[in-house]
C-alpha cells in the first residue's frame, strides 16, 4: 500500500478559531467536521507541525531578526507582533504546548483521529534545540562548545551563554553549507549520554503519536559531524529506529533529507525518505532527468517521498503555471512511493507560510488548482493506484526523425484481475508524439481506453498495438489517464 500523508501547520489552524471564539484555541476546539474531510480526502497520516513547547527567547530572536520580519511582512502586510510566535523547530521541550491544552488534549485529538481512520505524525528535530532548553543548565555537555576564538571568527555560528555551572560558548545549529540558525542550539552527538537522552525523547513521542519526520535526518550521519563539527560520533539512528520499533512496530520513520543520502538512511531503518531531486527535476523542464530518477530500483522508489510543496518550498501554485502543474502534480503523486500534501496546496494559495508565524493571509480559492487535486485525491484511493503494481512504459518515435518522444514519459499501474491505468505526460512546452510498448497478452482483439482526464474514449486493436505501439500525441504539459483492462 502506497499512503498519503497531509501537513497541517496546526498553530495556524488554532491561532484562526481563537479569532472565531474569542479566546485561545486548545486541541480540543479542532471540529470532528475537519478531521472526518482529511480521512474522506483519503489521506492515511496527518502530520501536525509545530505542536511542541517552545520558550521565550526563541521567540524574542524571531521578533527581533530583521530579515525575518521582511519576509513575515511580505506574507502578513498586516502583521502584528503576535503573529510571531517563534519557529516550531527550536523546542525548548517535548511536551505539547500548554497553549494547545498539553499532552491530554492531543491524546483525546489523536483518539478522534484514530475513529476516522487517521494515524498521527509529529515533529522530531534530532539536530537542535532551544537556547532556553533545560539542557543549557542541567547539561551542557550535551551541546556542541566552540571557544572564543570561534565566536569572534564565527559569531553568526556562536553564541556566550551564562548557566547554572558558568559560563559556555555554545554553537547553533546548522548544517556545514549555511549560518547558524541563531534560535537553536546545536547538539553534541559525540556525547553517548546525548544519543542515550535523545533516544528516551523519542521513546516519550512515542507514545502519543503513530509516527515522526525527522527534521534534517542527515545532519546526524558521522560523517557529516564530523565534517561539520569535527566530532567523531557513532550512528544515531540505527539503533534508535530498532529500539523505539521493539514496542511500536508499526511506528513510522520519515526523514527529511538532501544531498543524496537517502538511501543509506533508508538503509538504516528509515520507513520513508524525501525525494528533493524529483520535486527539483519536476521544476526544470528536463524530461529524461525524471525518466532516470523513476528507473532506480523498486526497493528505493517505494520509500520515497513525493512532494510539490511543504512548508520549506514555494507553493506549488506560485511556482508551476496551471498545465505544467497538473503535469507535476501526475508525475509526483502517480508514482510509487508516500504522497505528500500540505495545507493550502489543495486549495491552490500562493504564500508560503513560516514556520515562525501563527497566521496566514486570506486568500482565494484558485478552482482550477483545487480541481485538479479534487480529482487526483479521489484517483489515489483508487485500488490499482494504492495497491497495484508500477512499471514505466517504454517509448520511441512515433516517426524517424521525431525526437519530441523524448519528452514523454509514460507508466502504468495494474491490479491482478487485470485492470490498468496507463499515465502518459508530455513534460515539455510544446506538442510531442510518441508511440508506447503495452503488453496487450491479455487483452481482447479490440478493447476501449478511456481518457479519465477527458472521458473521451478510444477504441483501439491489440494486433495493431503489439506491432507499431501506441500512438499518443499530447499538447504542452499534456496528460493522459487510460483506465482499460
Amino acid at each position: 500500500m502506497y499512503p498519503s500523508l497531509y501537513q497541517v501547520n496546526i498553530r495556524v489552524v488554532l491561532s484562526d478559531l481563537g479569532r472565531k471564539l474569542g479566546r485561545i484555541a486548545t486541541l480540543d476546539d479542532v471540529p470532528d467536521s475537519l478531521i472526518e474531510t482529511w480521512a474522506d480526502q483519503g489521506f492515511d497520516f496527518v502530520w501536525l507541525l509545530s505542536v511542541w513547547q517552545t520558550g521565550p527567547e526563541a521567540r524574542s530572536i524571531s521578533r527581533s531578526h530583521v530579515e525575518l520580519q521582511h519576509e513575515f511582512q511580505r506574507t502578513l502586510p498586516d502583521l502584528t507582533i503576535d503573529d510571531v510566535e517563534g519557529s516550531g523547530f527550536a523546542i525548548q521541550a517535548y511536551q505539547v504546548h500548554h497553549s494547545m491544552g498539553g499532552n491530554e488534549a492531543l491524546i483525546r485529538f489523536r483518539k478522534r483521529m484514530q475513529l476516522h481512520g487517521l494515524k498521527l505524525v509529529l515533529d522530531f528535530v534530532p539536530n537542535h534545540i532551544a537556547p532556553d532548553h533545560r539542557w543549557v543548565n542541567q547539561h551542557p555537555d550535551f551541546i556542541a562548545q566552540g571557544t572564543k576564538e570561534d565566536l569572534e571568527k564565527s559569531p553568526q555560528n556562536y553564541r556566550k551563554i551564562a548557566t547554572a555551572t558558568g559560563d559556555y560558548i555554545f554553537a547553533h545549529g546548522r548544517d556545514p553549507y549555511f549560518a547558524g540558525w541563531t534560535d537553536t542550539l546545536q547538539l553534541n552527538y559525540g556525547n553517548p549520554a546525548l544519543q542515550s537522552a535523545m533516544l528516551n525523547e523519542l521513546l516519550g513521542i512515542a507514545e502519543l503519536c503513530d509516527g515522526v519526520r525527522c527534521d534534517m535526518a542527515m545532519l546526524l550521519l558521522p560523517d557529516v559531524v564530523k565534517q561539520t563539527w569535527g566530532i567523531d560520533s557513532e550512528p544515531f539512528w540505527p539503533a534508535t529506529i530498532r529500539t523505539v520499533k521493539k514496542d511500536h512496530r508499526d511506528f513510522l520513520f520519515m526523514a527529511e533529507v538532501y544531498w543524496d543520502r537517502e538511501w543509506e538512511l533508508i538503509q538504516q531503518g528509515f520507513d520513508f525518505c524525501y525525494d528533493k531531486k524529483l520535486y527539483d527535476r519536476l521544476r526544470g523542464t528536463d524530461a529524461q532527468s525524471i525518466l532516470a530518477h523513476l528507473r532506480a530500483d523498486a526497493a528505493f522508489q517505494n520509500r520515497l517521498v513525493r512532494f510539490l510543496e511543504n512548508h520549506d518550498e514555494p507553493r506549488a501554485a506560485a511556482t508551476f503555471p496551471i498545465d505544467k502543474h497538473t503535469a507535476a502534480a501526475t508525475l509526483a503523486y502517480l508514482v510509487p512511493g508516500l504522497r505528500f500534501f500540505h495545507q493550502g496546496q489543495l486549495e491552490g494559495r500562493k504564500k508560503k507560510i513560516s514556520p515562525h508565524l501563527v497566521r496566514m493571509p486570506i486568500e482565494p480559492t484558485d478552482e482550477p488548482v483545487h480541481e485538479l487535486y479534487q480529482f487526483l485525491l479521489k484517483l489515489l484511493s483508487s485500488n490499482v493506484v494504492r495497491n497495484g503494481i508500477w512499471n514505466l512504459v517504454h517509448t520511441w518515435e512515433a516517426w524517424p526523425a521525431n525526437s519530441s518522444f523524448r519528452s514523454m514519459i509514460a507508466f502504468q499501474w495494474q491490479q491482478t484481475d487485470g485492470s490498468r491505468l496507463l499515465v502518459v505526460v508530455n513534460f515539455a512546452d510544446h506538442a510531442s508524439q510518441a508511440r508506447l510498448g503495452l503488453s496487450v497478452d491479455q487483452l481482447p482483439s479490440s478493447f476501449p481506453l478511456k481518457d479519465l482526464m477527458s472521458d473521451v474514449v478510444f477504441v483501439r486493436e491489440a494486433r495493431q498495438i503489439a506491432h507499431e505501439g501506441l500512438y499518443v500525441d499530447l499538447k504542452p504539459w499534456g496528460v493522459h489517464l487510460f483506465q482499460f483492462g
